[in-house]
């Protein structure tokens, strides 16, 4: 997922398209096609309708003209419906596969080391990748056509009149300059929308994770304010955006229509014999005329359809630089071991490790830790003064941060990226801070295992907990655990360990800031998951918890400098 800082919105968005590329060239292929039918439609009604004002030649009865030109549309709207749909699949691809690329980056970054807020990774992967589609789907085909049947059609047009060529050559490149001066604009305005757009939802997200502390402030007013400031801030941003969108459609419209005015007052007088120049010599046909006037329109079309486009082709800049920006952050924060696929766990040996050297988080000097081991089935608690990289030392021993130097090995097993899954597999982690899924709490405790829900429950000591949800067990706790204490979000975790049948337990500070009764309920139940074989690693301050288990390794003072 690294990527160069330097990388032009440009080139990464080529990247980003790039297992597209090959459905979107068909789609392309197939508009352009679809769009170069019109010249032979046109040549059928210019034969027909010339030849009823003066027959020459090129005269064509009109029930053939019309029998021909309506099997021609015929095949034009089936390679567009062709064209249209494979756009569309195409984008909805590219959606897809970029949604799944960042989602993938996000879980794999190492613990406490996120580069973006959920709020951030929430707008990007869900608003602001979703831009991406009409670019694919409408902008690149048009593209496409503007970049071939302009040229096709100017060099019909040449064939029957060198001047009504002319005036299309001289009015049709006013429309790509127009559209590469206002791109400027555009772009930068969207960018600055995307950002405001996830300033917005980041600000949403921690105002209704601290609605409950806004309400006992008596500060909801001022909360309310801030959102409806940011609100208006973000109307404003899509409103300029709006306004170039339809400021350049309104320019490029009369540019068109301008350079068929050109053309169709060129052949009226041509036809009139008031203008005896612009043909390959002799006077212009009606054939002639009508076919210029019919194609001259298509001309312009394409075009047209670029500039209607041209303000998805900026979203989608800007959000390709934000997507550079974001994964190079990620990349930077670091990520955990692993490919992020499922895995048996290993059977339950020794954990130890020997030489670490871990960094606490993206930018800081990396610290050495003593080695150290746990046997199957030991309680041991890791003491020392807060700072000495206790948190540090238990996600990298899950494996949720890459050590700098060093080895942890699970039995005769390396911890690495292709056994990381496999030995967490056989861990269960208490947070101090749990998380839960935006499920019933049911489905947030078991995630998807089997088990005895009710004893898991009943061994961390978290009936209770239950039975004063209004919901009971379809209660939603949020992301943050609203509705119960953080005392009581622990016991939770801990009856989600129960119920993965762990051979390790990790802990971090479970009874840090808990009234005695609480914590003495946290310690049970980690206690009970030893009866049940499974060896714990604690990281604790808490003196009573320390006496409870076998033994205690202390990181020394000097680790935290």
């Amino acid at each position: 997922m690294t990527r160069p800082r330097t990388e032009t919105p440009t080139a990464r968005l080529a990247q980003l398209a790039a297992p597209v590329a090959p459905a979107l060239r068909r789609a392309s292929a197939l508009s352009v096609l679809a769009a170069l039918i019109w010249p032979l439609q046109a040549a059928l009604v210019a034969a027909a309708l010339g030849g009823l004002v003066a027959p020459t030649g090129l005269s064509l009865p009109p029930l053939w003209a019309a029998f021909g030109f309506l099997a021609l549309a015929g095949l034009r709207a089936a390679l567009d419906t062709l064209a249209q749909a494979a756009a569309q699949r195409a984008a909805r691809d590219l959606v897809v596969q970029t949604r799944d690329r960042l989602l993938a980056a996000a879980c794999l970054q190492r613990a406490g080391g996120a580069a973006l807020s959920p709020a951030e990774l929430a707008a990007l992967v869900a608003e602001k990748a979703a831009t991406l589609g009409p670019w694919a789907s409408r902008y690149a085909p048009a593209m496409a056509r503007t970049r071939w049947v302009p040229l096709v059609l100017l060099g019909l047009a040449a064939t029957q009149s060198w001047a009504a060529a002319l005036i299309l050559l001289i009015a049709g490149p006013l429309i790509p300059l127009f559209m590469a001066l206002v791109g400027m604009a555009a772009e930068a305005a969207s960018r600055d929308q995307m950002a405001e757009i996830g300033a917005l939802n980041r600000l949403a997200i921690d105002r209704i994770a601290a609605i409950t502390d806004l309400r006992l402030l008596g500060a909801g007013a001022r909360a309310q304010d801030d959102l409806a400031r940011a609100s208006d801030d973000l109307r404003s941003r899509t409103m300029a955006v709006l306004r170039i969108a339809f400021l350049s459609s309104t320019v490029l419209e009369l540019f068109s229509a301008l350079g068929v005015a050109l053309v169709a007052v060129f052949v009226g007088f041509s036809l009139l014999g008031e203008i005896g120049f612009g043909t390959w010599g002799g006077q212009m046909t009606p054939v002639q005329g009508v076919f210029l006037l019919m194609i001259a329109p298509e001309f312009f079309q394409p075009l047209r359809d670029l500039a209607a486009a041209w303000h998805d082709r900026a979203a989608a800049l800007a959000v390709a630089s934000e997507l550079t920006g974001a994964e190079a952050a990620m990349a930077e924060a670091g990520q955990i071991l692993g490919h992020g696929a499922p895995a048996r766990p290993l059977p339950a040996a020794p954990l130890h490790w020997h030489g670490l050297r871990l960094t606490p988080g993206p930018g800081a000097p990396a610290r050495a830790f003593p080695d150290g081991h746990i046997a199957p089935g030991e309680a041991v608690a890791l003491t020392g003064p807060s700072g000495v990289g206790k948190t540090t030392l238990l996600t990298a021993l899950a494996g949720l941060a890459r050590p700098a130097a060093g080895q942890i090995c699970w039995g005769d097993t390396v911890l690495d990226d292709d056994s990381a899954e496999a030995i967490r597999a056989g861990l269960a982690w208490v947070p101090q801070s749990p998380r839960f899924p935006d499920t019933p709490l049911a489905e947030a405790i078991a995630l998807g295992r089997p088990g005895d829900l009710g004893a898991a429950l009943a061994a961390a000591r978290a009936e209770g907990i239950v039975a004063a949800l209004p919901d009971g067990l379809q209660t939603r706790l949020g992301d943050l655990g609203g509705g119960v204490s953080g005392g009581e979000a622990r016991r939770l975790a801990v009856a989600r360990a129960h119920l993965r049948h762990p051979h390790l337990v990790l802990a971090d500070e479970p009874t840090a800031d808990l009234d005695a009764v609480t914590a003495q309920a946290v310690t049970e139940g980690l206690l009970a998951l030893r009866a049940q074989g499974a060896a714990l690693l604690i990281a604790t301050h808490d003196p009573a918890l320390i006496a409870a288990l076998d033994r205690e390794i202390a990181l020394p003072a000097e680790v935290a400098r």
